[in-house]
């Protein structure tokens, strides 16, 4: 598979209108939501990745810390680092900066899965329904 700890994983984005906590729903003001921040997180962890073809990962933890507001028109910058591999478990520890300093921190979990059984199992939980 290729994968070591100590790979990295990037993501950025920019503060705009759609990003924001207001427009998530995560709270009122015109600020970097929160729930953009965990997405910008994931996406550095996936950029880590270079599966094979047929399998991807799905998260399935998150820790995090919200420390700073970011305004709208800001960049915002996510480094993942892969700490820990444990079969198919990986680990990261993310950081996230804007252009004046760290945001916020985080622990990520994602499991490397098979695409297609995955998807079939997936597909039972509309029986349910």
């Amino acid at each position: 598979m290729g994968l070591n700890v100590g790979r990295k994983g990037q993501a950025k984005t920019t503060v705009t209108a759609s990003n924001t906590a207001r427009a998530m729903g995560s709270g009122q003001l015109e600020v970097f939501a929160t729930p953009a921040m965990v997405a910008l997180m994931e996406q550095a962890a996936v950029n880590s990745l270079a599966l094979p073809v047929g399998q991807s990962s799905v998260g399935t933890s998150l820790t995090i810390k919200h420390s700073a507001a970011t305004p709208l028109g800001a960049n915002v910058f996510a480094t993942a680092e892969l700490v820990e591999i444990n079969r198919r478990q990986l680990v990261f520890s993310v950081e996230v900066c804007d252009e004046a300093g760290q945001i916020g921190l985080g622990m990520h979990e994602r499991f490397i899965i098979d695409i297609e059984p995955f998807l079939a199992k997936t597909q039972t939980r509309k029986q349910g329904m």
